[in-house]
């Protein structure tokens, strides 16, 4: 208890001495800028600004525009928002054509913030082109096996991008040839050498801001691997090399992030958060940190670095809460209530102190540097489990998308056989906005946001005819010939 209050006088005090030499001119202003967003007194100052309100199901995907201004959502909804976030209205939306629920939307840099990159539990990948009237055109340029968790952008790149499946598929995208897509190989369990090894079911992929070439993928194995694109053959990977904690263990992964020194973040499903270093004489990666106290074990959750050097690790958790560690120790920092139930997503800004977090509620809430006085240090006996999670079976033939955990604190909904938060089946008396995903989104309140008519409980016929009514065709009959002309006549 002593140490952090120590901690936080001596931070203090070198924010005094870093503001003096900025004003005598031996501190550059970006490096005071650096150091002012990196001080450990804004990450213990963090709280809740605002709620961004409009999703009507679970937040699963966050990120922002290049430039920072755009904060991207994705949902269970298979709504797209975009949103100022420090206003925190909504600038505009579109429904992906995703029949699944939505897993990742992220722009593509230097496009001017008109083409988007959408990945969904369908397993599809889709592009989008954003109109000015705010309306989006969009094409599914590969379809995965099975749900396509994430996607991942080369850094400064508008064109390039992977993607990766639980049909172990990793494939990479160029926006500017012909045809788009290319599997480049199925991830195999690597204790098996042969091809008759199980198919690793991806659900992370990273890209090594250091080496846009060399990305990492995990999943339903405690292995990491590395890749190097320049050398991955048509019909199958070889991981240029490959890790996972020393005490072995049989846990899966959840989530992966590269910093932007010799450093790869994995979360463990089950387990903690390791922080691996590269061993540049072996060309491996040894464990450096652990970072405990989270619980991940209901859904698949990601794992951020904070700061402008990737001072501070961050992920959410099972009980309801964000959390932040120190990097350097694996101190906790901050176990903040962020959900009512699960907090999936931790997105951090660019280049402001905020962060967005996102769960199994439907708003996504923005932290910033607004508390009166530091957070008292975290006790953990006090971070206490909240929620009880239930299976979700989609009303449709496809059991591939019935993988998603809700949490359900409301004990009269025995009748209520929708996944959102009111006690009823029928829309005709809600004036919330709140959908109950037992009709079309055309309720007259909707603020035209759900003017589609993809019907919640419609995916059985969007699963066999491969269309949703929601303005999304699936006009390719061959997912794997995907043509840049036919993206770019979107």
């Amino acid at each position: 208890m002593k140490k952090s209050v120590g901690t936080k006088n001596k931070s203090g005090a070198k924010s005094i001495l870093n503001l003096w030499q900025r004003e005598v001119g031996d501190l550059a202003p970006k490096s005071f800028s650096n150091l002012a967003r990196a001080s450990e007194d804004l990450v213990l100052r963090l709280g809740i600004t605002k709620k961004l309100k409009k999703h009507r199901g679970c937040v699963n995907a966050l990120s922002f525009s290049t430039d920072g201004d755009i904060l991207v959502s994705g949902s269970d909804d298979r709504m797209v928002i975009m949103w100022n976030w420090e206003d925190g209205l909504m600038k505009s939306s579109f429904h992906s054509a995703h029949f699944g629920n939505v897993f990742q939307a992220r722009f593509m840099p230097y496009t001017d913030d008109r083409t988007m990159i959408t990945c969904a539990a369908d397993g599809e990948v889709r592009g989008h082109i954003l109109m000015e009237d705010g309306s989006a055109s969009t094409k599914m340029l590969a379809k995965h096996a099975g749900p396509a968790h994430k996607i991942a952008i080369e850094p400064g790149s508008p064109c390039n991008f992977y993607s990766c499946g639980e049909d172990g598929a990793v494939m990479h995208f160029d926006l500017r040839k012909k045809h788009v897509a290319k599997k480049l190989f199925v991830c195999r369990c690597l204790e098996d050498v042969t091809n008759n090894a199980p198919i690793v079911r991806l659900r992370a992929i990273a890209i090594d801001p250091r080496d846009p070439n060399v990305f990492a993928v995990a999943g339903s194995d405690e292995k990491v691997q590395i890749y190097d694109i320049r050398k991955c053959t048509p019909n199958s990977g070889c991981p240029t090399s490959h890790f996972s904690p020393p005490d072995g263990g049989s846990a899966e992964i959840t989530g992966l992030a590269f910093s932007d020194a010799n450093e790869l973040l994995v979360s463990y499903f089950g387990d903690s958060i390791h922080l691996f270093l590269r061993d540049q004489l072996q060309d491996n990666y040894i464990v450096h940190q652990v970072y405990k106290g989270h619980t991940n074990m209901e859904t698949v959750k990601g794992v951020s670095f904070l700061g402008p050097n990737c001072e501070y690790v961050a992920s959410g958790s099972d009980c309801g809460r964000a959390f932040i560690w120190r990097k350097r120790d694996g101190v906790l920092l901050r176990a903040m209530e962020g959900d009512k139930s699960v907090v999936n997503c931790i997105e951090p800004h660019p280049f402001a102190s905020m962060i967005a977090t996102s769960g199994i509620e439907s708003n996504i809430k923005i932290w910033t540097p607004n508390l009166n006085e530091p957070a008292s240090p975290v006790n953990l006996d006090e971070v206490a489990e909240v929620g009880i999670v239930n299976w979700i079976a989609f009303d449709d033939s496809d059991t591939d998308d019935d993988i998603f955990w809700v949490a359900d604190n409301y004990a009269d909904d025995e009748f209520d056989t929708d996944m959102y938060s009111d006690n009823d089946d029928d829309d005709e008396d809600d004036d919330d906005d709140e959908d109950d995903g037992d009709d079309s989104f055309d309720d007259e309140d909707d603020e035209s946001i759900y003017d589609d008519d993809a019907d919640c409980n419609d995916d059985q016929q969007d699963n066999n005819n491969g269309s949703d009514n929601g303005g999304g065709n699936y006009d390719n009959d061959n997912p794997d010939d995907i043509s840049r002309d036919d993206f770019r006549a979107a």
